[in-house]
């Protein structure tokens, strides 16, 4: 019998990237909730190895708290797990640290707790803007914690067993380059694995319409999608690709070896047509003729169901934008239905705060402090708040501080317009 491999994220740390000054942490185990209302909420977690699992974590707060900022740090710190093995001496990093009280001076630091094909990994590194300062690689191959390898400066430690020939690699290794990425592109075992974990399996975003991909997938998941589109009272009763010969310029060198000209190529150009109720022959063109709703569900469901199906993470920020709210739940839903897939969003929709939906453990607020840091804290941090309380409301009158404060009046307007300080 076939073993029933789990991909799973457990938690990640951040500090001192954009506006995430002191560490905050987003945990995907759950907490130890035992409520009727928890019960009724099972499909929002599943079993891993005696560990509940959080299906989805949302984010909510308001503008420039730092919701982006922590999906971009998350983005950045994967991204130098995929790409730093090409980075090159002298190259500066893809991210500021926070700007205020000196802490541009000071490391920023990333850990990702997370499951690959069964065995809990936890990793982590710590870098200034241009040199990797710190990383770590460990693993519970039989439920106890091993070494597989640990790297201050360009010294190094490894376990017993993990990365063959690792001095190998660390030898290959710079100063801008993660050993973990490098190791990968030395086709070293584990570090195979945990590289393609986060290329293939933990999805930073959506799908451009271009990708080679994306036919393939849409093709796959072509019937829940027109059913999508229906739950949104959408007419669209088709949705079709074509394919059309197109010229596009290409860089190419000139005789001399120096200039860069450019020479008109042909290409294969993708389009999608949809198709209406109301007149089913005449075809409509994807990209300019439907409305920014349509085509936020399909780029999402595109890149979700395959996320559903297949047992993998991703994370979307601010994922219901331009979004009609049934779709939204819809998404959500799609999420809880699945075996063991995970989302990570953000959304300023308070009407998803609901505990008819959701377990108090997957409700983060993110606030902004006086200081102007990044604050991250859960609805299950509030011992006092009951499932049975209306968190919506509670969010809306500032019970758990992460809402915009505007306080106005079209009289105190009027005198800003004419000039009044008041």
């Amino acid at each position: 019998m076939e073993q029933n491999l789990i991909n799973a994220l457990l938690a990640i740390e951040l500090e001192n990237f954009f506006s995430i000054k002191n560490k905050i942490r987003l945990d995907f185990r759950a907490g130890n909730i035992h409520t009727a209302a928890a019960k009724l909420l099972s499909d929002n977690i599943f079993e891993w190895n005696g560990q509940k699992i959080l299906k989805t974590v949302g984010l909510f707060g308001p503008n420039a708290a730092g919701k982006s900022n922590i999906m971009k740090a998350i983005n950045f710190c994967c991204r130098m797990i995929l790409d730093s093995h090409a980075h090159n001496q002298g190259i500066v990093f893809n991210f500021k640290p926070f700007k205020f009280d000196g802490w541009e001076q000071k490391p920023s630091t990333f850990y990702i707790d997370f499951v690959c094909q069964n065995i809990e990994y936890e990793y982590s590194f710590k870098l200034t803007t241009t040199e990797i300062l710190e990383e770590s690689l460990y693993y519970y191959p039989n439920n106890r914690k091993a070494k597989i390898f640990e790297r201050k400066g360009n010294k190094y430690s490894f376990g017993s067993k993990g990365i063959n020939r690792p001095a190998e690699v660390a030898t290959g290794t710079s100063s801008t380059q993660l050993y973990l990425s490098v190791a990968s592109k030395m086709d070293r075992n584990i570090a195979k694995s945990v590289y393609l974990y986060f290329l293939q399996t933990f999805l930073l975003g959506l799908v451009q319409m271009q990708d080679a991909s994306i036919e393939n997938l849409f093709k796959q998941e072509k019937k829940i999608i027109l059913k999508a589109l229906e739950v949104c009272d959408s007419d669209i009763c088709d949705i079709a690709v074509e394919h059309k010969k197109g010229f596009a310029p290409v860089p190419t060198p000139s005789l001399d070896g120096q200039q860069i000209g450019f020479q008109m190529q042909p290409i294969d150009i993708m389009r999608f047509r949809t198709y209406h109720k109301n007149n089913p022959n005449i075809p409509f063109d994807f990209e300019t003729e439907e409305s920014n709703g349509t085509k936020r569900i399909f780029t999402i469901l595109i890149r979700l169901l395959d996320v559903a199906r297949n047992k993998k993470s991703m994370m979307i920020d601010e994922f219901d934008t331009s979004m009609h709210p049934h779709l939204a739940q819809f998404v959500i839903d799609l999420v809880h239905a699945s075996e063991c897939s995970q989302l990570l969003f953000t959304s300023h929709n308070a009407a998803l705060i609901d505990m008819d939906r959701f377990r108090k453990d997957q409700i983060y607020f993110i606030n902004k402090k006086v200081d102007g840091s990044t604050d991250a804290y859960s609805l299950y941090d509030f011992k006092d708040f009951r499932e049975t309380m209306d968190a919506t409301k509670g969010y809306l009158t500032g019970r758990f501080d992460a809402v915009p404060i505007i306080t106005s009046s079209v009289m105190s307007l009027k005198r800003l317009l004419k000039g009044g300080d008041k």
